[in-house]
């Protein structure tokens, strides 16, 4: 009896101060993000109760609806995009496909080790209206008064956002299936060549089952990312000129600490988490009906 309550205290010291941490640093601001979405607050004097009027608000607000469609977009570069680059950048280097395989693997690792502040920057001088982009297409067509207007459509301004984040994070995911890959024995892929399997077969038939989980954890990586996307859309634009490359994180930014409208930062906040468990949740579902077909 003795025994088992020292053990209860054992394990009651080792997990309580993680517990504590946890809930203080995520669940708790979590608790009170949720509460401060049904008030209108400014950060200072007294809290006014709206109910469901911020979320009402919400998806009625022409700027967030640009968020969501631009978060949505970014979603599908990451699942669609980085995730199937990657495998297949991962799976040339595992089969030897190219010259100088650790020298095009250090090439293709490197953006995700720069800083997105740093990465905006540079890729802002490449897309600017005098940037190198738009005087190597001056060069090309014998047009010196070409000026890049990309950023000033609607349509097309998150463009260049999307390749760089395709450019940027794709090596995340191409280490990450490196990493399984070299797990998967080398007899396996022998014995289907022996019986004359081509490439494009190994792929399909022994590569791609055998990574299917792999590609799951990288698609909640890649949706709960997309979702939370800030620091280089920030840095880049900050979601202008006129909204056109809004994202909800950033919108959310603006409308609590620089418009001082804490409510509904908050709804916008706990929309944003409503959206990453509806993808996972989704995600999750896909993959169980693929796996049991």
């Amino acid at each position: 009896m003795v025994n088992a309550r020292s053990k209860h205290r054992s394990y009651l010291s080792f997990v309580l101060p993680a517990f504590i941490i946890y809930t203080a640093i995520m669940v708790f601001p979590l608790v009170f993000s949720f509460g401060l979405s049904f008030t209108k607050w400014k950060g200072f004097g007294p809290m006014e109760f709206v109910g469901l009027q911020n979320y009402v608000k919400l998806f009625s607000d022409p700027v967030f609806l640009i968020g969501l469609r631009n978060n949505v977009l970014i979603v599908l570069i990451s699942v669609f995009g980085q995730i199937p680059l990657g495998l297949l950048l991962a799976y040339m280097l595992h089969r030897r496909m190219v010259r100088g395989d650790k020298i095009f693997e250090m090439l293709i690792f490197l953006p995700i080790t720069i800083s997105s502040v740093i990465v905006a920057q540079l890729w802002n001088r490449v897309f600017a209206p005098v940037g190198i982009l738009p005087t190597l297409v001056r060069q090309i067509t014998g047009n010196p008064d070409y000026v890049m207007t990309i950023f000033e459509s609607k349509t097309f301004a998150f463009v260049p956002i999307m390749f760089v984040l395709l450019w940027q994070h794709t090596s995340l995911y191409m280490i990450i299936f490196l990493a399984n890959l070299q797990r998967i024995p080398d007899s396996v892929i022998e014995a289907a060549q022996m019986e004359g399997a081509t490439e494009g077969v190994i792929f399909r038939k022994i590569i791609a089952p055998m990574l299917a989980p792999v590609a799951f954890i990288n698609s909640i990586l890649a949706i709960s990312g997309s979702f939370k996307s800030f620091d280089l859309i920030f840095s880049m634009t900050g979601g202008g000129p006129a909204h056109f490359t809004e994202v909800m994180a950033v919108y959310m930014y603006n409308t609590t600490f620089v418009y001082q409208n804490y409510g509904y930062g908050s709804a916008i906040s706990i929309v944003i988490i409503l959206f990453i468990v509806a993808a996972i949740l989704l995600t999750k579902a896909v993959t169980n009906k693929l796996n049991a077909s």
